[in-house]
């Protein structure tokens, strides 16, 4: 845990990488608040808490980056041979990268998070719509929801760089099961299917967890459907384990 936190923090990187979720998250959100609306007699049923906290649709990139970048990066520089001799048990050094990992992105998504809301609560009632408050049980689980969102997002992608070893080849495995996965359910015709291939994508579904209204008319329920990201978090982090402490370094 000790070497795996020294590595983080003095790699000039991270810092950037973290704010970057700060910064990503709250700016697109403050943008969406300040430009939300609905056209007259459109019978809009505007999500405040969706529209609030839509920075993490971009955030999460920088998330991912930064889960892959824990372990990957350092078989693209070599230094992983350091690491493995340093720390034979290949399991102890996955669970001290998940562990730094989860700790700093728990807490740069808690204040991007937390500016977003804020920023919502500030901008959405000057375009008619109001976020509930911390106190409601909805508007506390769309908020720190979204916080356990952008770390499960981040341990799929030091999942899949411990699978495939390459950090640019499992930024783009993660990024396309973020934002191209939805692209293809969209286009399908069928709604049987399309129905199914909702339930299993992991933004699609993980985000339901931020949704305050009109409950009913989602295809799983909020933290159904965050379960769905945490197996693909888990299924990428199960994956790259048994890669890792099966083959050379």
């Amino acid at each position: 845990m000790r070497s795996e936190w020294t590595k983080l923090s003095t790699s000039p990187g991270t810092i950037w990488l973290l704010l970057g979720i700060v910064a990503l998250t709250a700016g697109l959100s403050a943008a969406s608040a300040a430009t939300a609306g609905c056209p007259a007699g459109d019978g809009c049923v505007l999500d405040p808490a969706r529209t609030g906290l839509i920075g993490v649709q971009l955030g999460q990139a920088v998330a991912v980056v930064l889960g892959a970048l824990m372990l990957g990066g350092e078989y693209g520089t070599g230094m992983i041979a350091v690491s493995l001799a340093a720390t034979p048990r290949r399991t102890s050094l996955l669970l001290a990268k998940a562990a730094n990992l989860v700790a700093l992105v728990s807490v740069s998504g808690a204040l991007g998070v937390l500016g977003s809301y804020l920023l919502g609560r500030l901008l959405l009632p000057g375009r008619g719509y109001h976020l509930g408050a911390l106190t409601e049980p909805a508007t506390l689980r769309a908020v720190g929801g979204s916080v356990l969102y952008l770390v499960l997002v981040s341990l799929l992608g030091l999942g899949l760089a411990a699978a495939v070893r390459e950090p640019a080849a499992a930024i783009g495995i993660a990024l396309g099961l973020l934002y191209v996965f939805p692209l293809i359910t969209s286009v399908v015709s069928d709604k049987h299917w399309k129905r199914h291939l909702e339930q299993i994508q992991p933004m699609g579904a993980g985000l339901n967890i931020q949704a305050t209204v009109n409950l009913h008319g989602l295809v799983l329920s909020p933290w159904a459907g965050l379960g769905v990201l945490a197996a693909w978090a888990f299924g990428a982090l199960l994956a790259g384990w048994l890669l890792l402490i099966g083959r050379d370094a």
